[in-house]
C-alpha cells in the first residue's frame, strides 16, 4: 500500500471511533455520557459494534505507524513517533478484545457502582487506555520538538497544550471520583479523547501534505 494511503488510514482512525462512539451513546438504551465511559459500549446486545470499532481505530492507528516508519527515515521523531502511534493502535486492539466487566447500571439491569470482583479480562482492558493515552501524549510532545525544529514555535505550544489537556482531562475522572458509591463524571474523559484524536489527525494531514509536497528530509521530518 503506498504511503499516502497508509497516512490516510491513519488520520482517520481517531475520528472515526469517536463518531461511532456517540453514535452508539445517543442510541444505546440506559448509557449516559456522563455516567459511563465509552468502554462500556462494548457489553449488550450491539456491543459487537463497539468491540468492532475499537479494532478496526486500532488497524488504522497501525496502518499509520507502517507508513510513518517508511515516510520518516530520519530527523525528529523518526523513531519514536511510528513506535507510540503503533501503541496507541495496539492498545485500542486490546481494548476492544478483552471487554470489561458491567458496571455503573449498564447494561441496563447491571447493579449500580463498581463490581467489588473484578475479572482478568476487565483488567487487561483497564491496561489499554492508560497505554494508549500516555503513547499519545508521548507523541504530542515529540510533535512539538519537531516543529520547535522547523521554527514554529506557535504549533509547538499547541502540541504541549493539547498533550497537557488530554492528560488531564483522561485522568480527572477517576480523580474526582467518589469511589465508595461508585460515582464518576466522565465527560472529561470523552473530550480527552475527542481532542486527543482529532489533534493527532490534524498532524497526519499536515505531515501528508509535506510528503505530497515533495520529499520529506531530515530538517522537516517528524
Amino acid at each position: 500500500m503506498r504511503n499516502s494511503a497508509l497516512l490516510t488510514l491513519g488520520m482517520i482512525a481517531g475520528p472515526l471511533f469517536v463518531i461511532i462512539s456517540l453514535v452508539l451513546a445517543f442510541t444505546r438504551e440506559g448509557f449516559d455520557l456522563v455516567r459511563h465511559p465509552a468502554s462500556l459500549l462494548a457489553l449488550g446486545g450491539f456491543g459487537w459494534i463497539q468491540i468492532a470499532n475499537f479494532v478496526a481505530s486500532g488497524v488504522l492507528f497501525i496502518a499509520l505507524a507502517v507508513g510513518l516508519r517508511r515516510v520518516l527515515i530520519s530527523g525528529v521523531g523518526s523513531r519514536w513517533l511510528p513506535i507510540l502511534f503503533g501503541l496507541v493502535g495496539v492498545a485500542m486492539i486490546i481494548g476492544g478484545v478483552f471487554v470489561p466487566d458491567p458496571a455503573l447500571g449498564f447494561p441496563p439491569g447491571t447493579p449500580e457502582g463498581v463490581p467489588k470482583q473484578i475479572s482478568w479480562h476487565s483488567m487487561v482492558h483497564g491496561f489499554a487506555p492508560i497505554l494508549g493515552f500516555l503513547a499519545l501524549i508521548a507523541a504530542f510532545f515529540i510533535i512539538a520538538r519537531r516543529f520547535h525544529s522547523k521554527g514554529e514555535q506557535a504549533w509547538m505550544c499547541v502540541s504541549i497544550i493539547v498533550g497537557v489537556a488530554t492528560l488531564v482531562l483522561s485522568a480527572l475522572p477517576n480523580i474526582t471520583a467518589d469511589w465508595e458509591v461508585g460515582r464518576f463524571n466522565f465527560l472529561p474523559l470523552w473530550l480527552g479523547v475527542a481532542l486527543g484524536y482529532a489533534y493527532a489527525s490534524l498532524v497526519v494531514w499536515m505531515l501528508k501534505r509535506e510528503l505530497e509536497a515533495g520529499p520529506v528530509t531530515s530538517s522537516n521530518m517528524l
